[in-house]
């Protein structure tokens, strides 16, 4: 049996063993920019550069038109496509929605459901959220469920109980199986294309709020093995910082993931790690 001389070091080298379970994932979330030559010259530069990586599982959700073109561009590397948003019902007389099955169809491997300008901006709720996420994984794809709090209820204390009601129904009747195939993207509102990041710890204790709650709501397997992205102006800058947070497992970003220059950076954040702090 190893004796751990530290009381702390075993707690230490266990959640270790735990984020080794999970993968990193760098996921762009494109939003509405982008025109098709500029989509193709990127994943063209993109899949050059980071020929040589393997630990970091990436993703480019760019806008609907652009699914199809990007994900043939990349389909010989292992860039990973996504989408933005989806709606729930299969088909039908749903002017302007997207179906799952569509998405599928054209090369998607995730989903990213209840992002904050799609809650705030176009209305949805928890509720749509949940039935976006069913949607997304019944066509054998990964919901990114994305969740968090506005500034007046960050400064009103209420951060877990807001994190808890968006999870609580945007997860509900799910069973922990189909838990474990979800990530989850927490997203202050309030750091979001504000240029205002939550330090990397606020960040990590929200993490570790939500891996707590996974726990509750599910088992102890879905709060070890989900993955939980931070999104909220992520740049290179403060990208390795973020990621040595325990509770971290990667990064959902906006503005940042535009250039082939910055993603490329966010992508090799270990790389701004200090080799002491590897």
């Amino acid at each position: 049996m190893v004796k751990f001389k530290d009381p702390f070091e075993k707690l230490e080298r266990e959640n270790e063993r735990k984020r080794a379970m999970r993968r990193p994932l760098v996921a762009g979330n494109w939003k509405m920019n982008k025109v098709l030559t500029a989509v193709l010259e990127f994943a063209l530069d993109l899949k050059k550069r980071i020929a040589d990586v393997s630990d970091v599982e990436v993703l480019i959700c760019p806008p609907f038109p652009f699914l199809g073109p990007l994900s043939r561009s990349l389909e010989d590397s292992t860039v990973k496509v996504g989408a933005q948003d989806v709606y729930w019902e299969e088909n039908g007389a749903f002017t302007g929605s997207v179906s799952a099955q569509m998405l599928d169809s054209v090369g998607c491997s995730y989903v990213i459901v209840g992002h904050s300008e799609r809650r705030h901006i176009f209305g949805d709720s928890s509720e749509e959220v949940n039935k976006k996420t069913g949607a997304v994984l019944a066509s054998y794809m990964i919901p990114i469920v994305c969740v968090g709090e506005k500034l007046e209820e960050r400064e009103e204390m209420r951060t877990e109980e807001v994190l808890r009601e968006q999870i609580t129904h945007s997860l509900a009747g799910f069973n922990s199986q189909e838990a474990l195939k979800c990530v989850i993207a927490y997203e202050p509102v309030w750091a979001i294309g504000t240029g205002k990041t939550a330090t990397a710890h606020q960040a990590n204790d929200a993490h570790g709020f939500i891996r707590e709650l996974l726990r509750e709501l599910f088992n102890g397997e879905v709060c070890d093995r989900m993955r939980i992205l931070y999104g909220g102006s992520v740049k290179p800058e403060n990208v390795a910082e973020l990621m040595r947070e325990p509770d971290i497992d990667g990064v959902l970003v906006g503005g940042a993931s535009l250039t082939v220059d910055s993603f490329e950076k966010l992508i090799r954040y270990k790389e701004a790690v200090a080799p002491e702090t590897q």
